[in-house]
This record gives structure tokens, C-alpha cells and sequence, in this order.
């Protein structure tokens, strides 16, 4: 983990902010895989419950952006780019779990596919299960089915992109500024889960690195 710790980072609700690494490309992209591939053979050794406690809350406590100095750069099919994703999903849910949550709901609402059934939230879900859910998703990725854990994070993603787009053409048609904004999550969380994907298809071909 970086040795430096930050407090954590707040970033805008339509856009998730890009960070940068090192100076030095090659070196970050080595210390990335390097790491995320040690972190995880690590846990699936030890899955002590007080190893997973840590990981799971970690960026509660140094912020998103001690991730991000990690895996933020890596090639988002690769896999510290699947791991800065899940995090990343996590932080935007605990950032704002009422919002999110209502567009996760409206997004289970439209739906013509099993996406609900895959993500695993109740249906209707609340803010604390949606919290919940996102720490299962993370803490899945450690001790469970790792391309589950990356399925089940695509699927929130592509539900709660198609709430966002739900709602905002519920804006647009009153004329609000609001649909915009909503318009760039969706695109945001949709490009989530097809990363999400891909990396879980990777996994299961054993050629994610």
C-alpha cells in the first residue's frame, strides 16, 4: 500500500475524477500489476476476516485517490484496472448512497434483463443495503468467485447507468439543466460495467495480469 495516507477525496457526481500517478509510466504500470497481483494472491492465501475489513474500508480512511496512486493509470482490462474499478464503484456509492440508490432502483425498474437478479440487491433496496452491497462486491473479489464479483459490479453499473438515462429524460422533458449532468453518469457507469466485463472474461480465460 502507498505509504503516504490522504484524507478522502470528494469528486464530482457526474464525472469520476482521473487521477494521475508517478512521473515515470513504466515503473507506475509495473508497481500496479505487481501489486494488485501480490494483494490478491495474498488474500486468497490468508483470508483472515481482519485483513478483508481492512481492504474493504480502506479508502474510507486514506481516501480513493491512495488507490488511485496504484491502479488508476493501469489498462482498464488488466488487473489492477479491474480492482481501481471495483473501488471506484464503492466510492461512488458511498459518496451518495440516497442518489445512487434511487438511480439504482429506477434503473431495476426498466430493465428487460436479469442484471437485478446478477447485482443481488433486494428489491426495492435501501441506501444501507446498497452500502452493504458494494462492500459484498468488493469484499467478493478477495475470498469469492473473482468474475462474479466483477459480473455483480457490471450489473450495478449497467442498472444504475440505465436509471440515470431514465431520469434524465424525465429532466430533459421538464426542461432541466439537470439532464446533462445525469446523462454523463450514465455514460460513466456504462463504460464501468463494460470494463467490468471484459475483465471478468480475462479472469475466466486465466489471462488477466
Amino acid at each position: 500500500m502507498p505509504r503516504r495516507f490522504h484524507r478522502p477525496t470528494q469528486f464530482s457526481g457526474s464525472e469520476f475524477e482521473a487521477f494521475q500517478g508517478g512521473d515515470d509510466p513504466a515503473t507506475m504500470n509495473r508497481v500496479a500489476h505487481e501489486s494488485a497481483s501480490a494483494l490478491v494472491a495474498r488474500v486468497k492465501h490468508d483470508p483472515s476476516p481482519e485483513i478483508l475489513d481492512r481492504l474493504v474500508t480502506f479508502t474510507d480512511q486514506h481516501g480513493i485517490d491512495a488507490v488511485a496512486e496504484l491502479w488508476a493509470r493501469a489498462s482498464p482490462h488488466s488487473l489492477p484496472g479491474a480492482l481501481w474499478r471495483i473501488y471506484l464503484v464503492r466510492a461512488v456509492i458511498r459518496q451518495n448512497p440516497v442518489e445512487v440508490t434511487q438511480l439504482f432502483e429506477r434503473g431495476v425498474e426498466v430493465a428487460t434483463t436479469i442484471d437485478p437478479v446478477v447485482a443481488g440487491a433486494p428489491a426495492p433496496a435501501s441506501p444501507e443495503e446498497i452500502l452493504e452491497l458494494a462492500d459484498l462486491i468488493l469484499r467478493g473479489v478477495f475470498v469469492g468467485d473473482f468474475a462474479i464479483a466483477l459480473e455483480r459490479g457490471a450489473a450495478f453499473c449497467r442498472l444504475a447507468a440505465a436509471g440515470a438515462t431514465s431520469v434524465a429524460d424525465d429532466q430533459d422533458a421538464v426542461g432541466s439543466d439537470r439532464a446533462g449532468e445525469l446523462t454523463r453518469r450514465a455514460l460513466r457507469f456504462s463504460e464501468l460495467g463494460v470494463d467490468l466485463v471484459a475483465c471478468a472474461h480475462l479472469w475466466r480465460d486465466d489471462s488477466l495480469d
